[in-house]
């Protein structure tokens, strides 16, 4: 098991170059796959009762509250709920930010939230069975989850506890860059649950930093749900947007190959 103390440090040192990196458009990643897709499949939320969890600097949830949710973002990181407060003392949006364990959380009431979300974070979640589990506790019935994952079949980058990256991006002879057609992807292990290492160190990044995650198959996400009483309705692979092809050799390659997935479950 890891800290969360180790986990909320690591988020607490990066938190000012993570959120210079989402705040000035440096996450090509997040503005030209994920999040529209994300978007796309939470759908109309004007009224509800939303709960973001991991939120960060609270980016999403923000976009969340001007589409008219009344919402409460949660994340471990003291440092990065501060820069969330920070812009919402300017923007007033009425979002409410609090420091919170996922795997524990006791502020909320049972059957209060119409929607629950966590972008891209489940994975950086350790007691990932605990947060389900607590989602659909809030969860009013009929309520939806709707999360956002690396790609389980396809991590990359990522390094176990044996020094070696679980997958990879290669490229065959003569090959320059991301449009070469023989790149392809290597996968080492899929199956259990692996902890690793992502090493953050993009040019575009304020400073480079290191965090941790967690490796879980498809089949360990599928049934944490179907044991909370979750069953899911909806799932996307998200394939970037036509200008995020254009400007962004990096994400040719997911025209073809998946980098994330997301998940939409209902609470019955």
């Amino acid at each position: 098991m890891v800290r969360k103390e180790d986990l909320s440090e690591q988020w607490d040192e990066a938190a000012e170059s993570w959120t210079d990196f989402v705040r000035e458009g440096k996450d090509f990643y997040r503005e030209e796959m994920n999040n529209p897709a994300f978007l796309r499949l939470v759908g109309s939320v004007k009224g509800k009762q939303m709960l973001d969890l991991a939120c960060g600097e609270g980016s999403n949830t923000r976009i969340l509250a001007r589409k008219g949710a009344k919402i409460v973002g949660v994340d471990l990181s003291e440092r990065l709920i501060q820069f969330a407060r920070q812009l919402e003392k300017k923007e007033k949006l009425g979002i409410e930010y609090h420091v919170s364990d996922a795997a524990d959380l006791k502020e909320f009431l049972s059957n209060h939230f119409d929607i629950v979300t966590c972008f891209m974070a489940l994975m950086d979640i350790e007691d990932y069975e605990s947060t389900i589990r607590e989602v659909a506790r809030v969860l009013k019935m009929n309520g939806r989850f709707v999360f956002s994952i690396i790609h389980p079949c396809f991590e990359w980058g990522d390094v176990a506890s044996n020094g070696k990256c679980i997958g990879e991006w290669k490229c065959g002879e003569g090959a320059q860059d991301y449009s070469n057609k023989t790149l392809h992807y290597e996968r080492t292990v899929y199956f259990g649950k692996v902890k690793l290492k992502s090493h953050w160190d993009m040019k575009r990044l304020l400073k480079p930093f290191t965090t941790t995650n967690f490796h879980r198959t498809l089949s360990d996400y599928a049934q944490a749900l179907f044991e909370s009483g979750l069953l899911i309705r909806r799932l996307v692979e998200p394939r970037p947007t036509a200008k995020g092809v254009s400007e962004y050799p990096q994400l040719r390659k997911h025209r073809n190959i998946p980098q994330s997935i997301i998940i939409e479950a209902l609470k019955k």
